[in-house]
């Protein structure tokens, strides 16, 4: 089944007005009616002509062939879902040259059975409108504590003359306690609007987490990175640690090693069953940046005889 493209059909422009489509069809008309052109594939001409005409001049359909249509290149195969009439409602036709009644398979599976058909009353067209996707960033302390975030989006809509533009649109929403990355917030009737009087999508939000300075997020878990002195990891001690609500002590273990890793459970994002709150610790070694450091590092150098690498047999 061929892709139709009905604007090289009607010799217009994509952007072309309301009237600019009406007068080149009226020329066409002229040019290609059965009773009066010469040509010899006149009268399929005539057909396909009127076939474009039906729904470049409505900008309710006109919007609905842009959408399902622009992808598709003249000459490519065009094979519809198995639900494409989904949501789609069709009554009678307007349509009602003495040629019209022999439809496209194309503008059949693109508009359904049985519409167009002459004599009948004006066709309507109802479509619910696309449900939009968008991307929201927040920060890892909003879903500890929920917030409310302004986001502005760039929404196509259909003006008067089936022109598709893009408006700017602020939406003030909620993000609950507990969100997690990843999550989607529904906006019930956020979406494009509907066609024909039918309802308007939904607004999908998709949440991210900003890149925080401090905390990686895993689930619902949170990781953080603590740097502890020598002294601290082979002697044990007791440290203050940052966490999204509040400041905690945690006690590192006498022997500890770069990598381990201390769970503080419970403290992840809060949920039902709420996240964890890993530190991992990291060995910070001083700097031998001047004579007493380096006096030190000597005098260990000598009593404690250490060799890390006494694990790999050199």
């Amino acid at each position: 089944m061929e892709f139709k493209d009905y604007y090289t059909v009607m010799g217009v422009k994509r952007d072309a007005t309301q009237d600019e489509i009406k007068r080149a069809y009226r020329k066409l008309a002229r040019r290609y009616h059965p009773d009066v052109s010469k040509e010899a594939d006149a009268e399929q001409k005539f057909k396909d002509l009127g076939e474009a005409y039906e729904v470049l001049k409505d900008p309710e359909k006109r919007a609905a062939y842009d959408q399902l249509g622009a992808n598709w290149q003249a000459g490519q195969e065009f094979r519809p879902p198995p639900d494409w009439n989904a949501g789609f409602e069709f009554s009678g036709g307007g349509f009602t040259d003495r040629d019209a009644s022999a439809y496209s398979d194309f503008f059949e599976s693109l508009f359904g059975r049985g519409f167009g058909r002459a004599g009948s009353r004006q066709t309507h067209f109802h479509s619910r409108g696309d449900d939009h996707h968008a991307r929201v960033l927040i920060d890892v302390e909003d879903a500890f504590n929920g917030t409310t975030r302004t986001i502005t989006l760039h929404v196509p809509e259909v003006d008067a003359r089936g022109r598709v533009r893009t408006r700017e649109r602020r939406l003030n929403i909620k993000i609950p306690l507990g969100t997690r990355e990843g999550q989607q917030i529904r906006l019930a009737g956020q979406g494009a609007p509907g066609i024909g009087g039918a309802g308007a999508g939904d607004l999908y939000l998709e949440v991210a987490f900003k890149p925080h300075p401090l905390y990686r997020v895993v689930g619902k878990d949170l990781y953080l990175d603590l740097p502890i002195a020598p002294w601290e990891a082979a002697l044990g001690a007791t440290v203050k640690v940052p966490t999204p609500r509040s400041i905690v002590d945690l006690k590192i273990p006498t022997g500890s090693v770069s990598g381990r890793k201390l769970r503080l459970k419970g403290r992840g994002i809060p949920a039902r069953s709420p996240g964890d709150f890993y530190v991992v610790l990291q060995v910070v070694v001083p700097p031998a940046d001047n004579a007493q450091a380096k006096a030190l590092y000597r005098e260990m150098e000598q009593k404690l005889a250490f060799n890390p690498r006494a694990g790999l047999g050199v």
